[in-house]
């Protein structure tokens, strides 16, 4: 509840992805994803502010998203 409508990706037995604060969800449980297809419409947290939370977790404990993610 605390994170609105949320999106939980699973990538492999080992990590998952998590999106909270949606808007509008754009997949269903079960669907699979590509990489850069949208899933979710960015929505409100606490504040009424835009907001989004993401998390990465290995074996179900959240790790510093940084080293996995590409540089710009």
């Amino acid at each position: 509840p605390g994170y609105g409508e949320l999106v939980i990706v699973k990538h492999d037995d080992t990590w998952l992805s998590a999106y909270g604060h949606n808007s509008v969800l754009l997949v269903a449980e079960g669907a699979r994803v590509r990489a850069g297809e949208p899933i979710a419409r960015v929505g409100l947290g606490p504040g009424q502010r835009p907001l989004l939370h993401f998390e990465i977790r290995r074996n179900g404990t959240p790790v510093d998203p940084l080293p996995l993610l590409p540089r710009r």
